[in-house]
């Protein structure tokens, strides 16, 4: 069988009778709910966060507590920077949007170590919520949503045992 590249996927000789690019798992979290846009849905940072959370508990081998924490301190960082002061936060976010939308590239370094420290609904969730990051306020119900997010998440995970 061929790739999309057209290589085989079959093992070769040097890979130990491995396939060359192991297929990780393939995220099974609807995103269709999680709109930034206003007006905003009423359940968006319960039932909407809660079903998330839900999903992403379900791996019990990646996604523990204390690195999804993480992801959100660094998130809260960025919000804070550039809303601290109104007049500023349009320029302050177009400066620091890249480094915002930097967290996908941590979140995917994340999912590719081994051990995995993400599964690929996380990566999702990531990916989809900062893709809908088009201005401070929307960074603002972002970094909300994802405090939701990880308080339902702590209910179902409350610790990294």
């Amino acid at each position: 069988m061929q790739d999309h590249h057209g290589k085989s996927n079959q093992p070769s000789k040097f890979s130990g009778g491995k396939k060359p690019f192991p297929k990780q798992d393939e995220p099974t979290l609807d995103t269709s709910k999680i709109v930034f846009t206003k007006p905003l849905n009423p359940d968006l940072f319960n039932g909407v966060a809660r079903q998330v959370a839900k999903t992403i508990a379900e791996n019990r081998n990646t996604n523990k507590p204390s690195q999804i924490r993480k992801f959100y301190d660094e998130l809260c960082l960025w919000e804070t920077k550039v809303n601290q002061d109104p007049e500023k936060s349009e320029a302050r976010f177009a400066e620091y949007l890249p480094f915002i939308l930097m967290l996908n590239a941590k979140v995917a370094y994340a999912y590719g170590r081994k051990p995995m420290l993400v599964d690929a609904n996380f990566v999702k969730l990531i990916g989809h919520c900062l893709q809908q990051v088009e201005k401070p306020e929307m960074l603002r119900i972002c970094k909300i949503f994802f405090e939701a997010f990880l308080g339902f998440y702590k209910e179902l995970r409350p610790s990294d045992k």
